[in-house]
C-alpha cells in the first residue's frame, strides 16, 4: 500500500480481513466437498462408461478438465485463506503494540526520578512519526533521557509502519500470483503462509551480511519476526554467519539514558575554574591510563575530545573484566532459560518434529560496577544497562528427538556524563564535585553515547531433559592499545 502511515496502522479495522479470511475459510470447506463430489461422481462414472467413438473422448476429456477446474479452484481458494490468514495474525499483533506503545508514550514515568513526561505520538512525513512532549514544545534544554525516549518511540513505531506496510506488500503479491490475473483459469502459485513470498527476500538481504546498510538490516529483523519458526530455522541453518554480521541480534528493548545528564551543552560560558578543571581531567586520563584503568582513560580522554561522537563499547573484555557483570549476565540467561526452551519445543511439536528456530530477548536490567574492586569500568561507566538477545533452534536427533540450542549475545549501553554532585580522585589529582558536569555545561567537553555487544555464544538448553551445566565464559579480549593508541576507539564488541 503505498503510502502507509502511522494513522492507517492505527485506524485499520482488521475485523474486515478478519471475515474476508473466515468467508474464504469457508469457500475453500464447501470447494472440498465439491471437489471430491466430481471426482467420485462425475469423473468415475465418465470413465466407467461404454461410450465409445470421437464424441465419446471429447466428452470424457471435457470432464477431466473440468473436474481439473474443481481441484485448482479448491487449490486457489486455500492459498488466499492462507495469506488472509497470516496477513490478519500478523497486522493484529502489530496493530496492537502500536497501540500499546502509544498509550506507554502519554502516560510517561511518574515513577522515574525525575519523571518522565507524557508524551504525544503523531504522524510523520513518509511513513515516519514524531514524537513531542504532551503541551510543552521540545527546547534545546530538554534533557538527554527524554530526547532518548522521543527518539526510541519514533524509530519503533516507525519501524512498526513500516513493518504493517511490508505485510500489505507481501500479501498483494501473494494474492495476485494465486489468482494469475485470468478469471476463466484457476490454480496459479499456491502459499501455504507467507513464507512464501518472505523468506526468498529475507534470504537475500541476510546473504549480503556485515555489507547490508541500516535500512536493509532493519528490514532483515522485521522478515526475521514474520517468518514463522519453521523457515526461520532453514534461514539460520543456511545462513547463521552472514545474519549475524548484519545485526540480527540487535536489542528491541527500550535504550534511553538513566538520568537527565548534566543539562545543555555549552549553555554557559567557561571560566577561570571550568580551564583548571579541563586540564585536571587530562591528567587524570593520563594518570588512569598509567594505571592500568585504560577504558576509564579512553572514556575521559574522549568527553574531553569534546565531539559528542558515540564510542563502542568492548562487552567481552567487561564481561572478562568483571566476575559480578558476568555472573549477573548468567542469572538472567537462567532466569529465562527454561520459558525459551519450553517455546522452542512447542514449536517443535507443532510443526511435526522439523527444525525450528525462535528468537528470543531479556529484559533491561541496570548494573554498577564496583568502585573498590573494578575501578576501571567505574570510572568507564559507572552503571550500565544490559540486556540478552538470542536464537533458541530445535532439531531432532538421529532418532528423532529435540536438540534444544541457544545462540546469544550480552548488549550493553549507557550515557557517559556527569552528575551535578559527583566528582573524580585518581592518585594525587582530584577534582571537587560538580566541577566535571560544569565542562559539559560551559562547552569544555561533551557527554556521549556508549553500547556495544559481546560475540555470539553458543549453549546447549538439553535433549530429553534441561542443561544445568555452566554456561560459557566471556571471549578473551585482545589487545589493550594506550589512551593516543588511534585504532582503541574503533575496536569492535569484541575487543579487537
Amino acid at each position: 500500500m503505498g503510502g502507509f502511515s502511522y494513522s492507517d496502522l492505527i485506524a485499520m479495522d482488521l475485523g474486515k480481513l478478519d471475515t474476508a479470511a473466515g468467508d474464504w475459510k469457508t469457500m475453500v470447506g464447501e470447494l472440498d466437498k465439491l471437489r471430491t463430489s466430481v471426482y467420485s461422481g462425475l469423473v468415475q462414472k465418465s470413465d466407467a462408461a461404454r461410450w465409445r467413438g470421437v464424441n465419446a473422448g471429447v466428452t470424457k476429456d471435457f470432464v477431466r478438465s473440468t473436474a481439473k477446474e474443481f481441484l485448482d479452484l479448491h487449490a486457489e481458494a486455500q492459498s488466499i485463506y492462507n495469506v488472509l490468514r497470516d496477513a490478519h495474525t500478523e497486522l493484529a499483533d502489530i496493530q496492537k503494540r502500536a497501540k500499546t506503545l502509544t498509550e506507554e508514550a502519554r502516560r510517561g514515568d511518574p515513577s522515574h526520578s525525575p519523571p518522565d513526561p507524557g508524551l504525544v505520538v503523531s504522524e510523520g512525513s513518509h511513513g515516519t512519526v514524531k514524537v513531542q512532549i504532551a503541551g510543552t514544545p521540545t527546547t534545546k534544554d530538554t534533557s538527554r533521557r527524554t530526547l532518548d525516549l522521543m527518539k526510541w518511540y519514533a524509530d519503533t513505531l516507525a519501524g512498526l509502519v513500516s513493518h504493517a506496510s511490508e505485510i500489505d506488500a507481501a500479501v498483494t503479491r501473494a494474492l495476485r500470483k494465486s489468482h494469475g490475473g485470468d478469471p476463466y483459469n484457476a490454480g496459479h502459485a499456491t502459499y501455504t503462509s507467507l513464507d512464501e513470498d518472505q523468506l526468498p527476500r529475507a534470504t537475500k538481504l541476510a546473504s549480503l551480511g556485515k555489507d547490508a546498510n541500516e535500512k536493509q538490516q532493519a528490514e532483515l529483523r522485521r522478515l526475521w519476526q514474520s517468518l514463522s519458526p519453521k523457515a526461520r530455522a532453514e534461514l539460520w541453518q543456511g545462513h547463521k554467519d552472514d545474519l549475524l554480521a548484519a545485526g540480527l541480534l540487535s536489542p528491541t528493548v527500550k535504550r534511553a539514558a538513566p538520568d537527565p545528564g548534566s543539562g545543555r551543552h555549552g549553555a554557559e560560558s567557561p571560566g577561570a575554574a571550568e580551564r583548571r578543571t579541563r586540564e585536571k581531567m587530562n591528567l587524570l586520563a593520563e594518570g588512569a591510563d598509567w594505571q592500568g584503568m585504560n577504558d576509564a582513560s579512553r572514556h575521559m580522554a574522549h568527553y574531553l575530545g569534546n565531539s559528542g561522537d558515540p564510542v563502542t563499547l568492548p562487552v567481552d573484555k567487561m564481561l572478562w573484566d568483571d566476575e559480578r557483570f558476568k555472573n549477573r549476565i548468567d542469572q538472567d540467561i537462567r532466569q529465562n532459560q527454561n520459558e525459551w526452551r519450553k517455546q522452542a519445543l512447542e514449536e517443535f511439536n507443532r510443526n511435526g518434529g522439523q527444525p525450528v528456530a525462535i528468537p528470543v530477548e531479556s529484559n533491561n536490567h541496570d548494573y554498577s560496577f564496583d568502585q573498590g574492586t573494578n575501578p576501571n569500568w567505574y570510572y568507564a561507566v559507572g552503571s550500565t544497562r544490559s540486556n540478552v538477545t538470542g536464537v533458541a533452534t530445535v532439531v531432532p536427533d538421529a532418532d528423532g528427538q529435540p536438540k534444544v540450542s541457544l545462540d546469544y549475545q550480552v548488549n550493553a549501553w549507557d550515557r557517559y556524563n556527569w552528575d551535578e554532585g559527583k566528582g573524580v580522585s585518581i592518585g594525587p589529582v582530584d577534582v571537587p564535585d560538580g566541577m566535571p558536569a560544569r565542562l559539559h555545561k560551559t562547552g569544555l567537553a561533551q557527554e556521549f553515547d556508549v553500547s556495544g555487544s559481546s560475540s555470539v555464544k553458543h549453549y546447549d538448553l538439553g535433549a530429553s531433559d534441561p542443561n544445568d551445566a555452566p554456561l560459557p565464559g566471556p571471549a578473551e579480549p585482545g589487545r589493550e592499545g594506550g589512551r593516543t593508541d588511534p585504532g582503541r576507539e574503533q575496536q569492535d564488541a569484541n575487543g579487537r
